[in-house]
Protein backbone atom coordinates (compact mmCIF):
# COMPACT_ATOMS: atom_id res chain seq x y z
CA UNK A 1 0.00 0.00 0.00
CA UNK A 2 1.00 3.33 -1.03
CA UNK A 3 1.70 5.69 2.24
CA UNK A 4 -0.69 8.69 2.03
CA UNK A 5 0.20 11.61 4.07
CA UNK A 6 -0.72 14.63 4.49
CA UNK A 7 1.32 18.14 3.30
CA UNK A 8 1.91 21.40 4.64
CA UNK A 9 1.99 24.67 2.40
CA UNK A 10 2.22 28.07 2.88
CA UNK A 11 -0.45 30.76 2.84
CA UNK A 12 0.83 34.07 2.32
CA UNK A 13 2.70 36.57 3.50
CA UNK A 14 2.06 37.89 0.13
CA UNK A 15 -1.08 36.56 -1.13
CA UNK A 16 -4.28 39.12 -1.86
CA UNK A 17 -6.69 37.41 0.31
CA UNK A 18 -4.66 37.60 3.44
CA UNK A 19 -5.72 40.99 4.57
CA UNK A 20 -1.98 42.32 5.23
CA UNK A 21 1.41 39.86 5.75
CA UNK A 22 -0.45 37.21 7.50
CA UNK A 23 1.63 33.97 6.76
CA UNK A 24 -0.86 30.52 7.43
CA UNK A 25 1.21 27.08 7.34
CA UNK A 26 -1.77 24.90 6.27
CA UNK A 27 -1.57 21.11 6.88
CA UNK A 28 -3.77 19.82 4.18
CA UNK A 29 -5.69 16.31 3.05
CA UNK A 30 -5.85 16.78 -0.35
CA UNK A 31 -7.70 20.32 -1.02
CA UNK A 32 -9.49 19.51 2.51
CA UNK A 33 -7.52 21.84 5.92
CA UNK A 34 -6.34 19.57 8.98
CA UNK A 35 -4.63 22.64 10.66
CA UNK A 36 -3.71 26.13 10.21
CA UNK A 37 -1.05 27.71 12.21
CA UNK A 38 -1.17 31.55 11.56
CA UNK A 39 2.25 33.12 11.94
CA UNK A 40 2.15 36.85 12.66
CA UNK A 41 5.30 39.78 13.59
CA UNK A 42 5.80 40.31 10.02
CA UNK A 43 4.82 43.88 10.65
CA UNK A 44 5.88 44.52 14.08
CA UNK A 45 5.91 48.27 14.60
CA UNK A 46 6.54 47.68 18.64
CA UNK A 47 3.97 50.88 18.72
CA UNK A 48 3.28 50.27 22.67
CA UNK A 49 7.21 50.40 23.54
CA UNK A 50 7.66 53.63 21.38
CA UNK A 51 4.66 54.66 23.48
CA UNK A 52 6.77 54.06 26.44
CA UNK A 53 9.21 57.06 25.10
CA UNK A 54 6.72 59.66 23.46
CA UNK A 55 4.98 61.98 25.53
CA UNK A 56 0.91 61.32 25.60
CA UNK A 57 0.10 63.65 23.03
CA UNK A 58 2.92 62.51 20.38
CA UNK A 59 1.77 59.25 20.88
CA UNK A 60 -2.02 60.45 19.51
CA UNK A 61 -0.95 59.64 15.45
CA UNK A 62 0.66 56.41 16.73
CA UNK A 63 -3.15 55.02 17.50
CA UNK A 64 -4.38 55.72 13.66
CA UNK A 65 -1.72 53.74 12.47
CA UNK A 66 -2.50 50.50 14.34
CA UNK A 67 -5.99 49.54 12.63
CA UNK A 68 -5.43 51.73 9.55
CA UNK A 69 -8.90 51.53 8.60
CA UNK A 70 -10.24 52.52 12.03
CA UNK A 71 -8.10 55.76 12.75
CA UNK A 72 -10.41 57.69 15.13
CA UNK A 73 -11.93 54.79 17.05
CA UNK A 74 -8.24 54.10 17.80
CA UNK A 75 -7.54 57.40 19.18
CA UNK A 76 -10.67 57.57 21.00
CA UNK A 77 -10.08 54.53 23.49
CA UNK A 78 -6.10 56.22 24.16
CA UNK A 79 -7.63 59.57 24.72
CA UNK A 80 -10.20 58.36 27.35
CA UNK A 81 -7.48 56.55 28.90
CA UNK A 82 -5.94 59.72 29.10
CA UNK A 83 -8.70 61.45 30.53
CA UNK A 84 -9.44 59.00 33.01
CA UNK A 85 -6.45 59.11 34.51
CA UNK A 86 -6.36 62.97 34.55
CA UNK A 87 -9.87 63.21 35.91
CA UNK A 88 -11.50 65.07 33.39
CA UNK A 89 -14.53 65.98 31.68
CA UNK A 90 -15.00 66.56 27.95
CA UNK A 91 -16.98 69.03 26.73
CA UNK A 92 -20.67 67.80 25.57
CA UNK A 93 -20.36 69.25 21.75
CA UNK A 94 -16.90 67.28 21.14
CA UNK A 95 -18.49 64.31 22.81
CA UNK A 96 -20.93 64.40 20.33
CA UNK A 97 -18.23 65.04 17.63
CA UNK A 98 -16.34 62.05 18.49
CA UNK A 99 -19.45 59.71 18.69
CA UNK A 100 -20.19 61.29 15.25
CA UNK A 101 -16.90 60.63 13.62
CA UNK A 102 -16.76 57.11 15.67
CA UNK A 103 -19.95 56.19 13.08
CA UNK A 104 -18.27 57.26 9.96
CA UNK A 105 -15.32 55.55 10.82
CA UNK A 106 -17.65 51.91 11.35
CA UNK A 107 -19.27 52.55 7.74
CA UNK A 108 -15.44 54.05 6.36
CA UNK A 109 -14.09 50.08 8.16
CA UNK A 110 -17.36 47.72 6.89
CA UNK A 111 -16.86 49.79 3.65
CA UNK A 112 -13.82 48.45 3.08
CA UNK A 113 -14.52 45.08 4.73
CA UNK A 114 -17.35 44.24 2.29
CA UNK A 115 -15.17 45.72 -0.51
CA UNK A 116 -12.67 43.52 -0.04
CA UNK A 117 -14.53 40.24 1.21
CA UNK A 118 -16.84 39.92 -1.89
CA UNK A 119 -13.27 40.47 -4.14
CA UNK A 120 -11.89 37.64 -2.00
CA UNK A 121 -15.05 35.23 -2.83
CA UNK A 122 -14.90 36.98 -6.71
CA UNK A 123 -17.37 39.65 -6.79
CA UNK A 124 -15.68 42.65 -8.85
CA UNK A 125 -18.20 45.42 -8.37
CA UNK A 126 -18.87 45.64 -4.75
CA UNK A 127 -15.42 46.38 -4.33
CA UNK A 128 -16.05 49.71 -6.70
CA UNK A 129 -19.35 50.66 -5.30
CA UNK A 130 -17.85 50.84 -1.46
CA UNK A 131 -14.53 52.89 -2.66
CA UNK A 132 -16.86 55.70 -4.26
CA UNK A 133 -18.82 55.59 -1.19
CA UNK A 134 -15.42 55.55 1.07
CA UNK A 135 -14.60 58.73 -1.06
CA UNK A 136 -17.22 60.68 0.51
CA UNK A 137 -16.16 60.13 3.98
CA UNK A 138 -13.06 60.52 3.69
CA UNK A 139 -13.22 64.25 2.30
CA UNK A 140 -14.92 64.36 5.81
CA UNK A 141 -11.99 63.35 7.29
CA UNK A 142 -10.08 65.55 5.61
CA UNK A 143 -12.15 68.70 6.01
CA UNK A 144 -12.09 68.59 9.86
CA UNK A 145 -8.43 67.32 10.35
CA UNK A 146 -6.48 68.22 6.60
CA UNK A 147 -5.49 64.15 6.57
CA UNK A 148 -7.22 61.80 4.53
CA UNK A 149 -6.63 58.74 7.00
CA UNK A 150 -4.30 59.39 10.09
CA UNK A 151 -6.65 62.42 11.26
CA UNK A 152 -4.78 63.27 15.14
CA UNK A 153 -8.32 64.39 15.77
CA UNK A 154 -9.09 63.43 18.77
CA UNK A 155 -7.46 65.05 21.52
CA UNK A 156 -6.95 64.65 25.25
CA UNK A 157 -9.91 66.67 26.63
CA UNK A 158 -11.81 67.09 23.05
CA UNK A 159 -10.88 67.27 19.85
CA UNK A 160 -8.53 69.48 17.53
CA UNK A 161 -11.11 72.03 16.40
CA UNK A 162 -14.69 72.63 15.48
CA UNK A 163 -16.15 71.42 12.52
CA UNK A 164 -15.79 73.59 9.77
CA UNK A 165 -18.40 75.82 8.18
CA UNK A 166 -16.96 75.09 4.41
CA UNK A 167 -16.32 72.40 2.34
CA UNK A 168 -13.42 72.37 0.00
CA UNK A 169 -14.34 72.29 -3.62
CA UNK A 170 -13.63 70.68 -6.78
CA UNK A 171 -11.27 72.87 -9.20
CA UNK A 172 -11.86 73.07 -12.99
CA UNK A 173 -9.27 70.74 -14.50
CA UNK A 174 -8.62 69.02 -17.82
CA UNK A 175 -10.82 66.49 -17.21
CA UNK A 176 -13.47 67.97 -15.52
CA UNK A 177 -14.95 71.09 -17.04
CA UNK A 178 -17.06 73.99 -15.48
CA UNK A 179 -19.94 72.62 -15.83
CA UNK A 180 -19.30 68.87 -14.64
CA UNK A 181 -17.26 70.96 -11.47
CA UNK A 182 -20.09 72.26 -10.61
CA UNK A 183 -22.25 69.71 -10.95
CA UNK A 184 -19.42 67.62 -8.19
CA UNK A 185 -19.59 70.40 -6.11
CA UNK A 186 -23.48 70.65 -5.61
CA UNK A 187 -23.39 69.21 -2.15
CA UNK A 188 -20.41 71.25 -0.76
CA UNK A 189 -21.68 74.60 -0.76
CA UNK A 190 -22.42 74.07 3.37
CA UNK A 191 -20.74 73.12 5.93
CA UNK A 192 -19.08 70.05 7.10
CA UNK A 193 -22.28 69.15 8.76
CA UNK A 194 -24.30 69.60 5.77
CA UNK A 195 -21.79 67.70 3.42
CA UNK A 196 -22.42 64.55 6.04
CA UNK A 197 -25.89 65.17 6.27
CA UNK A 198 -26.42 64.95 2.87
CA UNK A 199 -24.31 61.81 2.40
CA UNK A 200 -26.78 60.25 5.43
CA UNK A 201 -29.72 60.59 2.77
CA UNK A 202 -28.48 59.52 0.17
CA UNK A 203 -26.38 56.18 2.02
CA UNK A 204 -29.41 53.53 3.18
CA UNK A 205 -29.68 53.97 -1.11
CA UNK A 206 -26.32 52.29 -1.60
CA UNK A 207 -26.27 49.79 1.08
CA UNK A 208 -29.65 48.59 -1.26
CA UNK A 209 -27.13 48.32 -3.90
CA UNK A 210 -24.70 46.21 -1.86
CA UNK A 211 -27.91 43.93 -0.68
CA UNK A 212 -29.22 43.45 -4.34
CA UNK A 213 -25.70 42.46 -5.53
CA UNK A 214 -24.84 40.16 -2.87
CA UNK A 215 -27.35 39.18 0.03
CA UNK A 216 -29.56 36.96 -2.27
CA UNK A 217 -26.54 36.34 -4.64
CA UNK A 218 -26.81 32.33 -4.80
CA UNK A 219 -23.50 32.42 -5.71
CA UNK A 220 -22.48 34.45 -2.50
CA UNK A 221 -24.22 32.13 0.03
CA UNK A 222 -23.23 29.16 -1.41
CA UNK A 223 -19.50 30.47 -0.50
CA UNK A 224 -20.31 31.96 2.97
CA UNK A 225 -24.08 29.94 4.24
CA UNK A 226 -22.77 27.56 6.84
CA UNK A 227 -18.93 28.33 6.68
CA UNK A 228 -16.74 28.87 9.59
CA UNK A 229 -19.53 28.49 11.73
CA UNK A 230 -18.77 29.14 15.67
CA UNK A 231 -21.42 28.60 18.60
CA UNK A 232 -21.99 31.56 21.00
CA UNK A 233 -20.12 29.69 23.79
CA UNK A 234 -16.62 28.83 21.48
CA UNK A 235 -17.41 32.60 20.61
CA UNK A 236 -17.16 33.84 24.27
CA UNK A 237 -14.54 31.51 25.21
CA UNK A 238 -11.94 32.30 22.53
CA UNK A 239 -12.50 35.92 23.52
CA UNK A 240 -14.58 37.23 20.13
CA UNK A 241 -16.05 40.61 20.37
CA UNK A 242 -17.82 42.70 18.24
CA UNK A 243 -19.54 41.58 14.93
CA UNK A 244 -17.75 38.13 14.96
CA UNK A 245 -19.98 37.71 18.98
CA UNK A 246 -22.99 39.18 17.54
CA UNK A 247 -22.44 37.16 14.39
CA UNK A 248 -23.01 34.50 16.42
CA UNK A 249 -25.90 35.41 18.55
CA UNK A 250 -24.53 37.00 21.62
CA UNK A 251 -25.66 40.86 22.34
CA UNK A 252 -22.88 42.47 23.33
CA UNK A 253 -22.04 45.70 22.69
CA UNK A 254 -20.00 47.99 24.57
CA UNK A 255 -22.01 51.13 23.16
CA UNK A 256 -25.35 49.64 25.31
CA UNK A 257 -23.71 47.74 27.25
CA UNK A 258 -21.24 49.85 29.02
CA UNK A 259 -22.14 53.80 27.00
CA UNK A 260 -19.19 56.27 26.90
CA UNK A 261 -18.87 59.74 25.48
CA UNK A 262 -23.15 60.45 24.65
CA UNK A 263 -24.56 56.51 23.39
CA UNK A 264 -26.45 56.17 26.06
CA UNK A 265 -28.17 59.69 24.73
CA UNK A 266 -28.61 58.09 21.48
CA UNK A 267 -31.41 55.52 19.57
CA UNK A 268 -30.05 52.77 17.56
CA UNK A 269 -30.19 48.66 17.49
CA UNK A 270 -27.78 45.66 18.04
CA UNK A 271 -28.17 43.71 15.18
CA UNK A 272 -27.55 39.70 16.16
CA UNK A 273 -26.65 36.48 13.80
CA UNK A 274 -28.74 33.01 14.42
CA UNK A 275 -26.23 30.19 13.19
CA UNK A 276 -22.43 31.98 13.56
CA UNK A 277 -21.94 31.14 10.19
CA UNK A 278 -19.76 33.85 7.56
CA UNK A 279 -23.05 34.56 6.00
CA UNK A 280 -24.67 36.03 9.33
CA UNK A 281 -21.68 38.43 9.87
CA UNK A 282 -22.04 39.59 6.41
CA UNK A 283 -25.97 40.47 7.48
CA UNK A 284 -24.34 41.95 11.05
CA UNK A 285 -22.08 43.90 9.42
CA UNK A 286 -24.76 45.58 6.61
CA UNK A 287 -26.85 46.29 9.63
CA UNK A 288 -24.61 48.08 11.50
CA UNK A 289 -24.00 50.16 9.02
CA UNK A 290 -27.80 51.73 8.61
CA UNK A 291 -27.62 51.68 12.47
CA UNK A 292 -24.58 53.73 12.50
CA UNK A 293 -26.05 56.12 9.76
CA UNK A 294 -29.11 56.72 12.25
CA UNK A 295 -26.72 57.55 14.84
CA UNK A 296 -24.73 59.88 12.88
CA UNK A 297 -28.12 61.74 12.01
CA UNK A 298 -28.46 62.08 15.50
CA UNK A 299 -25.51 63.65 15.96
CA UNK A 300 -25.87 65.82 13.23
CA UNK A 301 -29.05 67.63 14.47
CA UNK A 302 -27.79 67.78 17.67
CA UNK A 303 -24.59 69.77 16.94
CA UNK A 304 -26.59 72.12 14.84
CA UNK A 305 -28.14 73.14 17.39
CA UNK A 306 -25.83 73.26 20.85
CA UNK A 307 -22.62 75.09 19.76
CA UNK A 308 -19.65 75.30 22.79
CA UNK A 309 -16.42 74.66 23.18
CA UNK A 310 -14.73 71.67 21.75
CA UNK A 311 -12.12 71.10 23.73
CA UNK A 312 -11.17 71.66 28.13
CA UNK A 313 -9.89 74.78 29.02
CA UNK A 314 -7.34 73.80 31.26
CA UNK A 315 -4.14 74.79 29.50
CA UNK A 316 -2.12 72.59 31.24
CA UNK A 317 -4.06 69.83 29.11
CA UNK A 318 -4.82 71.43 25.89
CA UNK A 319 -3.37 74.04 24.15
CA UNK A 320 -4.49 78.04 23.77
CA UNK A 321 -6.24 79.21 20.71
CA UNK A 322 -3.49 80.25 18.26
CA UNK A 323 -4.60 83.69 18.84
CA UNK A 324 -4.20 83.63 22.90
CA UNK A 325 -0.88 82.53 22.12
CA UNK A 326 0.23 84.75 19.72
CA UNK A 327 -0.66 87.65 21.97
CA UNK A 328 -0.04 86.78 25.48
CA UNK A 329 3.24 85.75 27.19
CA UNK A 330 1.36 83.13 29.60
CA UNK A 331 -0.79 81.15 26.80
CA UNK A 332 2.76 81.13 24.70
CA UNK A 333 4.66 79.53 28.18
CA UNK A 334 1.60 76.82 28.14
CA UNK A 335 1.90 76.34 24.69
CA UNK A 336 5.52 76.05 24.62
CA UNK A 337 5.20 73.68 28.00
CA UNK A 338 2.66 71.70 26.58
CA UNK A 339 3.98 70.40 23.25
CA UNK A 340 7.78 70.25 24.20
CA UNK A 341 7.25 68.77 27.96
CA UNK A 342 3.68 67.33 27.30
CA UNK A 343 1.52 66.41 29.84
CA UNK A 344 2.27 65.08 33.30
CA UNK A 345 -0.51 62.62 34.16
CA UNK A 346 -0.81 61.22 37.69
CA UNK A 347 0.14 57.85 38.74
CA UNK A 348 -2.56 54.77 38.69
CA UNK A 349 -3.55 52.45 36.00
CA UNK A 350 -6.78 52.16 33.90
CA UNK A 351 -8.56 50.43 30.72
CA UNK A 352 -10.18 52.59 28.78
CA UNK A 353 -12.26 50.15 25.76
CA UNK A 354 -14.30 51.60 22.77
CA UNK A 355 -16.37 49.87 20.51
CA UNK A 356 -14.60 49.42 17.72
CA UNK A 357 -16.15 48.43 13.92
CA UNK A 358 -13.65 45.16 14.62
CA UNK A 359 -14.65 44.55 18.04
CA UNK A 360 -13.60 45.91 21.60
CA UNK A 361 -10.19 47.76 21.01
CA UNK A 362 -9.02 48.60 24.42
CA UNK A 363 -5.84 50.58 25.66
CA UNK A 364 -4.08 49.68 29.34
CA UNK A 365 -2.37 52.12 30.73
CA UNK A 366 0.21 52.33 33.75
CA UNK A 367 1.45 55.81 34.61
CA UNK A 368 4.14 56.88 37.21
CA UNK A 369 3.47 60.46 37.38
CA UNK A 370 5.53 61.03 34.37
CA UNK A 371 4.93 63.02 31.09
CA UNK A 372 4.77 59.49 29.56
CA UNK A 373 3.13 56.15 29.59
CA UNK A 374 5.24 53.91 32.36
CA UNK A 375 3.66 50.83 30.44
CA UNK A 376 1.07 50.80 27.51
CA UNK A 377 -0.44 47.32 26.30
CA UNK A 378 -3.21 47.56 23.39
CA UNK A 379 -6.05 45.17 23.17
CA UNK A 380 -6.89 44.76 20.13
CA UNK A 381 -9.85 42.67 18.44
CA UNK A 382 -8.33 41.19 15.62
CA UNK A 383 -5.71 39.14 17.38
CA UNK A 384 -8.20 36.94 19.27
CA UNK A 385 -9.86 36.53 15.90
CA UNK A 386 -6.93 35.54 14.08
CA UNK A 387 -6.11 33.04 16.93
CA UNK A 388 -9.03 31.02 16.12
CA UNK A 389 -8.96 30.83 12.71
CA UNK A 390 -7.39 27.37 12.57
CA UNK A 391 -10.60 26.49 14.92
CA UNK A 392 -13.06 28.14 12.14
CA UNK A 393 -10.95 26.59 9.79
CA UNK A 394 -10.57 22.79 10.15
CA UNK A 395 -12.24 20.44 7.63
CA UNK A 396 -13.08 23.44 5.24
CA UNK A 397 -12.05 23.53 1.82
CA UNK A 398 -8.92 26.11 0.87
CA UNK A 399 -11.79 28.38 -0.98
CA UNK A 400 -13.49 28.37 1.98
CA UNK A 401 -10.21 29.58 4.37
CA UNK A 402 -10.83 32.90 2.10
CA UNK A 403 -14.01 33.49 3.09
CA UNK A 404 -13.01 33.03 6.86
CA UNK A 405 -10.39 35.06 6.60
CA UNK A 406 -12.50 38.08 5.04
CA UNK A 407 -15.23 37.39 7.56
CA UNK A 408 -12.99 37.95 10.37
CA UNK A 409 -11.99 41.24 8.93
CA UNK A 410 -8.08 41.03 10.43
CA UNK A 411 -6.30 44.52 9.71
CA UNK A 412 -2.32 43.52 10.66
CA UNK A 413 -1.63 46.87 12.38
CA UNK A 414 -3.35 46.26 15.14
CA UNK A 415 -2.68 42.59 15.42
CA UNK A 416 1.40 42.82 15.09
CA UNK A 417 1.49 46.06 16.86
Amino acid sequence: MAEIRNYTMNFGPQHPAAHGVLRLVMELDGEVIRRADPHIGLLHRATEKLAESKTYIQSVPYMDRLDYVSMMVNEHAYVMAIERLLEIEVPLRAQYIRVMFDEITRILNHLLWLGAHALDVGAMTVFLYAFRDREDLMDCYEAVSGARMHAAYYRPGGVYRDLPDTMPQYQVSRIHDEKETKKRNENRQGSLLDFIEDFTLRFPKYIDEYETLLTDNRIWKQRLVDIGVVSPERALALGFTGPMLRGSGVEWDLRKKQPYEVYDLLEFDIPVGVNGDCYDRYLVRIEEMRQSNRIIKQCIEWLRNNPGPVIVDNHKVAPPSRVAMKQNMEELIHHFKLFTEGIHVPPGEVYAAVEHPKGEFGIYIISDGANKPYRLKIRAPGFAHLAALDEMSRGHMIADLVAIIGTQDIVFGEIDR
